[in-house]
């Protein structure tokens, strides 16, 4: 090989593996992820039957519906962490939640593990906010729309006071009645 040889082009399992990365680190996969997790235990243990021997245990209880209702919602609530990750402050608090409810309603929340996986997954999305672009130097870009480009980092522009209210113009919340 001489220094001229282009290198060699990524197999397709390596470009489908970045391209999972970037999305994956785009949204709050992890908690979605644990959030999706917890629905099983909580759903499987209140209709299974454990074999010992010729003696068969069923851990169902009076509240089977429910802990199925209840571990529905944390699969559904772990996709959409996944899909729309605008609902995660929703998602994550109604996972907590959901995961309290397990407890009385779902043999201990599936036996603790669906219960801690629920409540960790939960604080993950409510926590989760995304990331900042990355800017050509390798430090974080602070852009946006609330910020002006010619200004300092974390000032208002004042295009974007639509109240007319803002101490900058010296309105101070007041108007002027004539």
């Amino acid at each position: 090989m001489s220094a001229e040889t282009p290198a060699a082009d990524p197999g397709q399992f390596t470009h489908r593996r970045l391209q999972f990365r970037a999305w994956r680190g785009t949204r709050p996969f992890w908690a979605g992820l644990l959030v999706l997790l917890s629905g099983f235990p909580i759903m499987y243990f209140p209709y299974a039957h454990l074999q010992v021997g010729h003696l068969t245990l069923a851990m169902s209880t009076t509240a089977g519906a429910g802990s199925l209702i209840i571990g529905v919602l944390l699969v559904v609530l772990g996709v959409s962490l996944w899909f729309q990750k605008h609902v995660r402050t929703f998602a994550g608090v109604a996972a907590i939640l959901l995961g309290l409810v397990s407890l009385p309603v779902s043999n201990f929340g599936g036996f603790i593990v669906g219960f801690l996986l629920a409540l960790v997954g939960g604080a993950m999305a409510v926590s989760w906010a995304p990331g900042a672009e990355e800017t050509g130097t390798g430090q974080a870009a602070a852009t946006g729309p609330w910020l002006d480009k010619g200004s300092d980092a974390g000032t208002l522009s004042e295009s974007n006071d639509l109240s007319g209210t803002s101490p900058a113009n010296g309105a101070n919340g007041r108007h002027s009645a004539g």
